[in-house]
């Protein structure tokens, strides 16, 4: 069996990083249309910051998934339950959209923000815990 360097002096991707300048861009963009509700949102900059951050996730998930040497149980017991809370979260988030009378492009693009942040938030905190585990 091939050993492994310790926990602490793996080198690993930018995971991290990564995901918080993905949490970033959906929260500029959550401001950005807040800040223009109830009247006409300029679509451009929101889309372009979706679109980004969508980007910025699939490169995450894919340096993730290409790291062999892991503590993936632990991964995914923390993603999964932190998981399981954002779905929650974004559901609640959902109806108060929908509640206020949020229709059309603007409500599909905060939706698809929403589903950006229920998965960055438990790919973060589930690589946060699980990069100090051993196998």
């Amino acid at each position: 069996m091939e050993a492994h360097p310790p926990v602490q002096e793996r080198p690993l991707p930018p995971i991290q990083q990564i995901a918080v300048a993905v949490l970033a861009l959906i929260v500029i963009g959550g401001i950005y249309t807040a800040a223009h509700l109830p009247r006409h949102v300029p679509q451009g900059p929101t889309i372009a910051l979706l679109a980004a951050a969508v980007v910025l996730l699939a490169v995450n998930i894919s340096l993730l998934a290409r790291i062999e040497a892991f503590a993936w149980r632990a991964f995914r017991l923390v993603s999964g339950w932190v998981f399981a809370a954002y779905l929650v979260i974004a559901g609640m988030l959902e109806y108060v959209f929908v509640y206020d009378h949020t229709r059309g492009s603007q409500l599909v693009i905060l939706t698809a923000m929403l589903a950006v942040f229920a998965v960055d938030i438990p790919m973060l905190l589930g690589f946060s815990v699980a990069r100090f585990q051993d196998e």
